[in-house]
């Protein structure tokens, strides 16, 4: 048993009959009455994100975690398929399990927490930037830079990014997976 002084990015915890990891939280202590924590909670087993309230001080029921290093393979519709790289087993999870789906691409190195007292894989963890190539973006308009102008570009994946105006076809760009937003044009 944990309590709410332990909580922290990333922590699984049981809540409401299922698994819920913590993706936000903010320790708040008002001029006046007791102290909370304000979270919001992603389920590891349908990806619906809550937004809850604890009381500064309560237990909490904390999961017992391992991480594991796993290589995305492919996915076919519904499962994305992974490979461990230390004994080369195959697992698959549901879409929902995975924080930024349309951002990975295959070969990419992943970690995915598993449930230690189970072996149930609960979620997976992207890195924090992937370099994806964009494989289509309309040209920039020349002297349309005074407002930090951006453009959506599709990306190898299929994901949507805003982009900058330089950025064309063929470029090669590193993408924050929380947010899903362009951090800079990589140079080869």
């Amino acid at each position: 048993m944990a309590t709410t002084s332990d909580i922290r990015n990333g922590l699984c915890i049981r809540y409401n009959n299922d698994i819920y990891k913590i993706v936000e939280f903010l320790h708040v202590k008002p001029g006046k009455g007791p102290a909370f924590v304000r979270t919001k909670l992603k389920s590891v087993t349908n990806g619906k994100v809550v937004d809850n309230t604890f009381p500064a001080g309560r237990k909490i029921d904390d999961v017992r975690v391992e991480t594991h290093k796993f290589q995305f393979l492919y996915n076919d519709g519904e499962f994305y398929h992974f490979m461990n790289e230390q004994d080369y087993s195959q697992i698959r999870l549901l879409e929902a399990a995975l924080d930024s789906p349309d951002l990975m691409k295959e070969g990419e190195i992943v970690t995915i927490i598993i449930n230690s007292e189970d072996d149930m894989p609960l979620s997976v963890e992207m890195p924090l930037s992937v370099i994806l190539e964009v494989t289509h973006t309309e040209p920039g308009v020349k002297g349309n830079t005074a407002t930090n102008a951006t453009k959506p570009a599709t990306v190898e994946t299929g994901a949507s990014v805003n982009v900058p105006l330089f950025i064309n076809e063929g470029d090669k760009i590193k993408v924050e997976t929380t947010k899903g937003t362009y951090q800079e044009r990589i140079k080869e």
